[in-house]
């Protein structure tokens, strides 16, 4: 998050309008990863903003492999989102609007893999048995995916 670490030196902890994108990931039995952050210690998706001259898709692919060390060889747009449901205060103090591309990838390559600076956990639930403690920002798009299921 370069970008954004340069802004917040100049506006601190003040609501910032932030772009990016996050990763719906689907395994071939139809169970969709997550990956417990260590900030916040919530289950969600992967994703991260979007840095100067990045498209929201391949903000998608970078933060994909980053967090969980798959490659995307298929992301489609699933929805775009903002709002006020997407206000986020990070426990550290500092407030964001996002906005954010979602895409669906259950075309990948690669072995799962922690990025343990952000990271503690990654794992497949069934959409049926997910974990209570989603984050607040990805709580919206996960249950729209599944809404779409059903």
């Amino acid at each position: 998050m370069g970008y954004i670490k340069d802004l917040r030196k100049i506006v601190g902890s003040r609501p910032l309008i932030m772009s990016g994108a996050c990763v719906i990931v689907i395994d071939k039995i139809n169970r969709i990863l997550l990956q417990l952050r260590k900030d916040n210690n919530c289950w969600g998706l992967a994703g991260g903003s979007l840095e100067m001259g990045e498209s929201l898709k391949e903000v998608a692919k970078r933060e994909l492999l980053e967090e969980t060390g798959l490659t995307a060889n298929k992301l489609e747009l699933f929805n775009v989102y903002s709002g006020e449901k997407f206000y986020y205060k990070y426990p550290h103090g500092d407030e964001v609007y996002n906005v954010v591309a979602a895409y669906i990838c259950d075309v990948y390559e690669g072995e799962l893999k922690i990025q343990k600076t952000e990271v503690r956990e990654l794992k497949f639930f069934d959409i049926n048995h997910l974990p209570s403690n989603i984050s607040p920002p990805d709580l919206p798009i996960i249950q729209e995916y599944i809404d779409k299921l059903h």
